[in-house]
C-alpha cells in the first residue's frame, strides 16, 4: 500500500462516486419518464442495472425525492411523479416569474462577449432545427435559457433554473413536437431586447414566450399521456449543455 494510501478516504471517495452515478442515471430516468406515473420503483432490479448496492441508491432516491423529481410513499417506497396538471402549472408560473427577472438583469449585465457566444449559440440551434432529433432541440432550448440566465452572475437564480427544467423536461418534449420554427425566433428577439438594454421589453418577451406554453399544459399533459401509453418518450441522450464552437459563422 502507498505511504499515503488511506482506506477509509478511498472507501468514502468510492460510495461518493457510486451514489453520484446512480443519482446521474436515476435523475435521467425520471425526467424522461422512463418510469411510468406512479409507477413504484423496484429497489432491488435498479441496483442491478445500475450495478450499485441499495445503499449508494438510495442515496441517489432521497436526493431525487428531495428535488421533486420522485415520491417517497410511506411503507410504500419510491414511486414515480405523476402527471399532475397543478404542480406543471405552479412550475411554469415559478418559471415565469424567475426567466421575466433574469431577463430583467440580464439587460443590465451582458457584455459584448456574451453576445458574440449567444449569436454562435442561435446560429448553431437555428441550423439543427429542421434535422435534429427533438430530443436535441430540447437541448439546444434549455441551454438558451441556462445561458441568459449564467450572464446575470446569480448561482441562485441559474440553480433555480436547473431545479425547474428537470421538473418539466418532459412536458417541454411534448411541447416541442410542433414548434420547431416558433422558439428560434423567440429566442432572437429576447436576445435583441437584452442588446438593446430594453429592461421592459425584454421581461415581456419573455413572458410571452413561457405563457404561451403555460396556456398549453392541460394539452400537453394529455398527449404526454398517451404518448407513455404507447411506449413513445424522449430517447436517452447526453442532457448536458449543448457545447456550440466558438467559431465565427
Amino acid at each position: 500500500m502507498a505511504p499515503n494510501a488511506n482506506p477509509v478516504q478511498n472507501g468514502a471517495a468510492s460510495h461518493l462516486h457510486l451514489s453520484q452515478r446512480a443519482y446521474a442515471s436515476l435523475r435521467q430516468m425520471a425526467m424522461t419518464y422512463r418510469f411510468q406515473p406512479g409507477q413504484r420503483l423496484n429497489e432491488g432490479v435498479l441496483a442491478r442495472e445500475l450495478d450499485v448496492s441499495r445503499t449508494p441508491l438510495r442515496e441517489a432516491l432521497h436526493r431525487l425525492r428531495s428535488e421533486g423529481l420522485l415520491v417517497l410513499v410511506r411503507g410504500r417506497g419510491f414511486h414515480a411523479r405523476p402527471l399532475d396538471v397543478k404542480e406543471v402549472f405552479d412550475l411554469y408560473e415559478a418559471r415565469l416569474a424567475l426567466e421575466t427577472t433574469v431577463a430583467r438583469l440580464a439587460c443590465e449585465r451582458a457584455d459584448e462577449e456574451w453576445f458574440g457566444a449567444i449569436d454562435t449559440y442561435l446560429v448553431a440551434s437555428v441550423k439543427a432545427q429542421e434535422t435534429a432529433p427533438v430530443e436535441q432541440l430540447l437541448q439546444f432550448d434549455e441551454g438558451f435559457h441556462e445561458r441568459v440566465t449564467e450572464v446575470t452572475g446569480n448561482a441562485e437564480l441559474l440553480r433555480m433554473l436547473g431545479s425547474i427544467n428537470a421538473r418539466i423536461h418532459f412536458f417541454r418534449w411534448v411541447d416541442m413536437q410542433g414548434r420547431r420554427d416558433s422558439t428560434q425566433s423567440e429566442h432572437r428577439a429576447l436576445v435583441d431586447a437584452i442588446r438593446e438594454r430594453d429592461s421592459a421589453r425584454a421581461a415581456e418577451v419573455a413572458r410571452i414566450h413561457i405563457t404561451r406554453r403555460q396556456d398549453q399544459i392541460v394539452e400537453v399533459i394529455r398527449e404526454g399521456y398517451a404518448r407513455l401509453f404507447m411506449g413513445d418518450g424522449p430517447k436517452v441522450a447526453d442532457l448536458r449543455p449543448v457545447a456550440v464552437s466558438e467559431e465565427k459563422r
